[in-house]
């Protein structure tokens, strides 16, 4: 069993987006956030199955910051 980070973003349409940093490439979306969780772990598991993937990076935190645009 491996845990794998998970970043949650909402779209300007309303959608969920999923993406796992460790993971090249494996994202998924979904209207609700609960769809969203059983979607991602499909993907986390499928985009395993084609990597192997060895865990470099420990979560450290997440820090949103505003800047002038």
């Amino acid at each position: 069993m491996k845990t794998f980070n998970v970043i949650i973003e909402r779209d300007t349409e309303g959608f969920y987006v999923g993406t796992v940093p460790e993971l090249k490439g494996c994202h998924t979306q979904a209207k609700s956030l609960d769809v969203l969780l059983e979607r991602i772990k499909e993907a986390i598991e499928l985009c395993a199955e084609v990597e192997e993937v060895p865990i470099t990076t420990e979560f450290v935190g997440l820090q949103r910051i505003a800047v002038q645009v």
